[in-house]
């Protein structure tokens, strides 16, 4: 499991189009890629199971825990995500709500 921001990156400035922001590359795949939004009332979670291809989890608003069987709970909150390799275990809980964009893929490259 690894926890890192989403939001402190500036990424490449763009100013094609007269356009003036900055992107910040996070997930590139070359699989078939599902990508879903989860919304967790307080005093929820999304409950301790095996990823079944390598994940992501972007959290967009609120905050929470997230753990592994090898690792204790850790915090995370909006502007961080944390990512998650096949096969291993680990839960999300939330105390006051929470809400992601989950990314699953065969191959994700982390741009991170």
């Amino acid at each position: 499991m690894m926890v890192f921001s989403i939001i402190e990156k500036e990424g490449d400035l763009i100013t094609a189009f007269e356009s003036n922001f900055h992107l910040t590359r996070l997930v590139k795949t070359t699989s078939a890629t599902h990508i879903s939004m989860v919304s967790l009332e307080p005093g929820t979670k999304i409950g301790f199971h095996k990823a079944v291809v390598p994940q992501v989890l972007l959290v967009i608003d609120g905050e929470g825990f997230v753990r592994t069987d090898t690792q204790d709970n850790q915090p995370i909150k909006k502007g961080q995500a944390v990512s998650w390799d096949k096969d291993e275990g680990h839960e999300t809980i939330t105390e006051t709500g929470l809400a992601a964009i989950v990314i699953e893929a065969e191959e994700l490259n982390l741009h991170y």
